[in-house]
């Protein structure tokens, strides 16, 4: 059984810093891209990141460009996002996410999600 756990959410002021962090388990990862995706009260689940499993190569959304980074431990099956100059409009769940293959944005392209874990950034 697949699973994703993320770790790593509180509560910031403006600002700040915090790091996710996401293990999966169950199977073999290998050629899967992992990213991250957050969901704010009343609004759509959104891409944040994502990367690949090979070349690392990431991707993010225009809101968190130069805010935030992705990386991954494949040793580890872990992948992380760093949230730095946090702002309030960044307050949502953060989901893990993972998928055979490269990289997408669309929520619907993406086969096992976490839990999620809560970010709260006050001004």
């Amino acid at each position: 059984q697949v699973r994703l756990v993320e770790s790593g959410g509180g509560s910031v002021q403006a600002g700040g810093s915090l790091r996710l962090v996401c293990t999966a388990s169950g199977r073999s990862f290998s050629n899967y891209a992992m990213g991250w995706f957050r969901q704010a009260p009343g609004k759509e689940r959104e891409f944040v990141a994502a990367i690949t499993w090979l070349r690392k190569t990431t991707s993010y959304s225009d809101s968190v460009q130069g805010r935030f980074t992705i990386s991954r431990d494949n040793s580890k099956n872990t992948v992380y996002l760093q949230l730095n100059s946090l702002k309030p409009e960044d307050t949502a769940v953060y989901y893990c996410t993972t998928r055979p293959g490269g990289s997408r944005t669309s929520f619907d392209d993406y086969t096992y999600w976490g839990q999620g874990t809560q970010v709260t950034v006050t001004s």
